[in-house]
């Protein structure tokens, strides 16, 4: 079976899960294109990362001349085009990224059914209900093949209706939550008819990459949180926790990895808060370099405002660590209170500080055994082959009805 992924931009950093996810299918005989509409613009430090950006065909780059020339080519069949520049102006009508936006995802769609068309292509897949969607929906109305997509979250929940997030369920072959929450969302503007095409197909992790996590370490406190640094993931929070927790923890010592649009304001407020010599931030550090700073933890701290299923969660737990994580979207359905480490409310820095504070005390055999119960949740929920055969199922389903 032959699959094209319809991709926004890719590969990123923080996308790694779609990488995965194409090599679980792939290694189960699979046949997968990717047609991103563009590359990542920092450079890329994974090595994975790298290779996929060697394997995948950037849209955007065959330039406007051959997007209106494939554009040309599909209004031969004038009542296709039709119905797709139609759909296109509909789109546009009730977002804010304008007409000439949506035209311009009209000629991407017309370029990806045509290659779809020469690589024998039967499905489409998109990640994120946003443009990549819109492009694998207008390249069916063309006379493409039919489409799947797959909903992350938290950005479609925000805007449903800017993104015509009904109009692309109900046109879809099916749909993917990565969870329970997920679903449940995109169940409030799929029409009823199409509840059944809803699917749940978590995110998953390969637990090759973890068959050896290393103990939890000896000494002070350390944390590690991974993410954008945007509003929605919360580090704002964190570093004000960080402020009420260093008096009584004097030793402590937290990991910022990634990067982003907030790092200016978060170098303030490490600076503002005197706590230099006690938060680290990294950039955007390729996988062998995120699996070093889990090693050197005691714990994953996700102190997100919002969310859909987090990666970084998943891969502490598989690593072992306990996590402290806010009560949001679908982090519960990773993490047991308890069992697997602590839900606190987003946006309360003292909840938060007092789950730390709790870490802090336990005995470092019972973080030992709470990490050790979240990799066993994990790997029993999570593991990339068992769930590519779930989409892999439900591409042969669509394919053959």
């Amino acid at each position: 079976m032959k699959i094209a992924y319809v991709l926004n931009t890719y590969p990123q950093p923080s996308h790694s899960f779609i990488r995965r996810e194409l090599q679980a299918l792939e290694a189960q005989g699979l046949e997968i294109t990717r047609l991103a509409m563009r590359p990542a613009e920092a450079a890329l430090a994974d090595p994975g990362d790298k290779a996929e950006a060697a394997r995948t065909e950037y849209v955007l780059q065959a330039g406007a001349g051959r997007l209106l020339a494939a554009l040309a080519r599909e209004a031969v069949s004038p009542r296709r085009f039709m119905q797709a520049l139609k759909l296109a102006l509909k789109l546009s009508g009730a977002s804010d990224k304008g007409i000439l936006r949506h035209l311009i995802y009209l000629g991407e769609a017309a370029y990806v059914k045509q290659r779809c068309a020469a690589e024998d292509v039967q499905h489409m897949h998109a990640h994120f209900g946003t443009n990549s969607a819109a492009v694998a929906m207008l390249a069916h109305v063309l006379g493409g093949p039919g489409y799947s997509f797959t909903v992350h979250g938290p950005e479609e929940f925000d805007a449903p209706h800017a993104l015509s997030l009904g109009e692309k369920i109900n046109r879809a072959r099916f749909t993917v939550a990565v969870s329970s929450f997920g679903k449940s969302q995109l169940s409030r503007w799929a029409a009823f008819g199409k509840w059944d095409s809803l699917k749940v197909v978590h995110c998953g992790i390969q637990p090759e990459r973890f068959e050896d996590p290393a103990r939890l370490p000896n000494g002070p406190l350390r944390l590690a949180a991974i993410g954008r640094f945007v509003e929605q993931k919360g580090q704002m929070v964190l570093v004000r926790a960080m402020a009420q927790l260093v008096p009584d923890l004097p030793d402590l010592h937290l990991s910022l990895i990634g990067d982003g649009e907030m790092r200016p304001d978060l170098e303030d407020a490490i600076r503002d808060l005197g706590l230099e010599k006690h938060i680290s931030l990294t950039g955007w550090l390729a996988e062998a370099g995120v699996q070093g700073e889990l090693a050197r933890c005691h714990a994953l701290v996700m102190p997100s405002f919002a969310e859909g299923l987090p990666m970084v969660v998943m891969e502490a737990m598989a690593a072992a660590r306990p996590v402290v994580a806010t009560y949001v979207a679908g982090t519960p359905e990773l993490v047991v209170p308890g069992q697997t480490g602590w839900l606190v409310p987003a946006g309360n820095e003292t909840a938060l500080a007092a789950a730390v504070r709790e870490l802090a005390s336990m005995p470092l055999g019972e973080t030992q055994a709470m990490g050790l119960a979240g990799r066993a949740r994990v790997l029993e929920r999570h593991a990339s082959a068992r769930e590519a055969s779930k989409l892999a199922a439900h591409f042969r389903e669509a394919v053959t009805q």
